[in-house]
């Protein structure tokens, strides 16, 4: 069932980005007066067809919804009718044949500012960017940062939730800025900056990142009470309930659940013998936690929550909205700076400055997706905001067969006033199919690295 969910918002998303992306070549080669034969949402076996009359296009829906495709006339693809020759794209003038290209990408840009606007619209609950302890030695303790400095903004742009204060740091980071400025304030309300100073050997490896930087939210003091039993768990086999106190765990008194947390880790594999609290009597349980791997170490796992009340978790949760008129700016400076930071990304990647780590294949892709979705509307739809910025980013790239790739050709034909010749555009799309391959054979073994792990 969760591989299915997955799945299904997986083809969701990609298949309206990549659709979205295909329009926009649609609607400007209608607009330039070129004649579009077929427009395509999906791939493979035709599941439902339109078609006015046999001279206007074919709108067409296909099984596999992982995408879509514009099918325009082009001498270059086959013997073209006469009375056809004037609407065919080859034919065009320069300037309307790059407008048509470039809209594929464009389109997806322009989504991503409706997408990131909607969710400011909508609005998002989350967690408020609180810190919790601060380790000696980490980033976070040299930057004098302390447990309750409540996160603001960080290089000047609005934070209101953990998740986004922690993605613009990190973002930040890899992006390969070195002082990082980060805006909190503490119990007495005052707004101070801290200064977050991020060598290169700390960007290598997101993970490595993490550790260095020392950020952990807020976690308040908890009573080890079971909130939640999971399935085919090792706290169900052992008979713990929702609402059961642990007392004790191997004669050693449990106090708070983050002490249970510690114990259960430090005994994969091994049984704990408990004495918990249920209606009022206390009784014996045995509890032997799974293990599993968690990056260099082996852990131990039960698969219970803790109960958290419900007046603590108002307390943290932050619920933040713009006005639609407000929301545009901020949603345009928002696509912006994620698509700066792409751009960046892959500029660092290729001159080895940054790891190929912080790659995804479609694997990460699809997983993001179903657990966006999980979370609501809003975080699903910021998840779509943001992988139509790389989809954008990405298709303007100058590699040939890439819309980029032919921008470069038409930049080159305006430069020397004549085409580039198709033999030479055939060699480098080789090139640029070997290279696009080989990024995705990357990104896959990378995905399944991860699935492992």
């Amino acid at each position: 069932m969760d591989l299915l969910h997955t799945l299904f918002y997986f083809a969701i998303a990609i298949g309206v980005l990549v659709s979205f992306h295909e329009f926009g070549h649609f609607w400007v080669a209608r607009k330039a007066g070129v004649k579009v034969l077929r427009f395509s949402v999906g791939f493979g076996k035709v599941l439902w067809s339109y078609q006015k009359n046999p001279e206007t296009t074919e709108y067409v829906l296909s099984a596999i919804p992982l995408g879509g495709y514009v099918k325009m006339v082009d001498e270059r693809e086959g013997e073209v009718k006469k009375e056809d020759l004037p609407f065919a794209f080859n034919r065009q003038s320069l300037s309307a044949r790059t407008a048509i290209v470039a809209a594929g990408p464009l389109f997806n840009l322009m989504l991503a500012v409706v997408l990131f606007w909607s969710v400011l619209v909508i609005g998002e609950t989350g967690v408020k960017p609180i810190l919790g302890a601060v380790e000696q030695g980490t980033l976070a303790a040299t930057a004098g940062f302390v447990e309750g400095d409540q996160i603001i903004s960080v290089n000047d742009k609005l934070t209101p939730t953990w998740s986004e204060a922690l993605g613009v740091i990190f973002a930040s980071a890899l992006d390969g800025d070195r002082e990082i400025n980060v805006t909190v304030k503490n119990l007495d309300d005052q707004p101070y900056v801290r200064l977050l100073k991020i060598a290169e050997s700390d960007t290598q490896n997101p993970d490595i990142l993490y550790e260095h930087l020392g950020f952990k939210p807020w976690s308040p003091k908890l009573k080890p009470i079971i909130g939640k039993v999971l399935p085919d768990s090792a706290a169900l086999a052992a008979g713990l309930r929702p609402g059961d106190l642990i007392v004790s765990a191997d004669g050693t008194a449990i106090d708070e659940w983050m002490q249970w947390v510690v114990t259960v880790k430090n005994h994969p594999g091994v049984a704990i013998n408990l004495v918990i609290e249920r209606d009022g009597v206390q009784l014996p349980l045995t509890i032997t936690p799974k293990s599993v791997q968690s990056g260099q170490k082996t852990e131990g796992k039960i698969g219970a929550s803790v109960l958290v009340p419900e007046e603590l978790i108002k307390s943290v949760s932050i619920e933040y909205s713009l006005s639609p008129l407000a929301a545009i700016p901020v949603a345009l400076e928002t696509t912006s700076y994620y698509a700066v930071t792409t751009l960046r990304m892959m500029g660092r990647m290729l001159i080895g400055k940054a790891s190929v780590k912080n790659l995804s294949g479609p694997i990460s892709i699809a997983e993001y997706a179903g657990q966006s979705a999980d979370m609501g509307l809003a975080p699903f739809l910021k998840f779509m905001a943001l992988v139509s910025v790389s989809l954008g980013v990405l298709n303007l790239l100058p590699i040939p067969v890439l819309d980029g790739g032919h921008l470069l050709f038409y930049a080159l034909e305006a430069i020397k006033g004549r085409p580039v010749s198709e033999k030479i555009q055939v060699f480098f799309q080789q090139i640029g199919i070997a290279l696009l391959v080989s990024l995705m054979a990357l990104a896959m073994v990378l995905d399944v690295q991860r699935l492992f792990n």
